[in-house]
């Protein structure tokens, strides 16, 4: 039998260099070419518009209270604005004199002139406040707090003492009264006494036929 003898690669035959390129281990890389990385950039760009869309529309809402706007606007008030009020006796000028909401007997001397030398003014309380319609008397002994020729006393410009004189009414109710009639401007009518803390239904029946406003 022959003896094989191998082939050498030789300049001719350039059998050694196809022999090392199928030697060499396969490798496989993906290129997608230009077309390929704009396909790719397109389709991430979709995804990450989509993840953004969802993350948006999944967040908590928080929805705000509307802010109501408090509108300053007052009801009608029950006391007027401008109060006329009586002073007589020993003041400068006697008379009528208009006093604005919420002024005292001091403010209404004042408006008189003021208190002419050597009056008593032992029982006027200065610091109290005036209701609309009254009568202040200033060193004189004060006239009869009653409705026309009716003895019945009136609410709105009675003192404490002669609140006093009506049945069942000591001096607390009678400083309730003077402050209710101070805190709401006058009385209106007889009834509005029941609005008074302490004066229930059988004291009002007491009281209803012996009071005026």
């Amino acid at each position: 039998m022959d003896r094989v003898t191998p082939l050498e690669p030789d300049d001719d035959y350039p059998w050694d260099e196809t022999f090392r390129e199928r030697r060499r281990p396969l490798t496989s890389s993906f290129d997608p070419g230009r077309r390929g990385v704009r396909v790719l950039l397109v389709v991430a760009g979709v995804v990450a518009c989509v993840s953004a869309g969802v993350v948006w529309f999944s967040r908590p809402h928080v929805t705000a209270a509307p802010s109501v706007g408090v509108s300053a606007v007052a009801g009608p008030s029950s006391a007027p604005a401008v109060l006329i009020v009586s002073v007589t006796g020993k003041v400068a000028r006697p008379g009528l004199v208009r006093l604005p909401a919420g002024a005292r007997v001091a403010d209404a001397v004042e408006a008189a002139g003021g208190i002419v030398a050597g009056a008593d003014t032992t029982g006027l309380n200065l610091a109290r406040k005036v209701v609309d319609g009254e009568m202040i008397a200033v060193g004189v002994p004060a006239p009869p707090v009653a409705g026309p020729g009716s003895g019945l006393v009136d609410l709105n410009t009675a003192s404490t003492a002669e609140l006093q004189k009506l049945p069942g009414i000591g001096e607390v109710l009678a400083q309730r009264i003077v402050e209710y009639r101070e805190a709401h401007g006058g009385f209106r009518a007889v009834t509005d006494l029941r609005h008074v803390e302490g004066i229930g239904d059988a004291k009002f029946a007491q009281l209803k036929d012996k009071v005026t406003v």
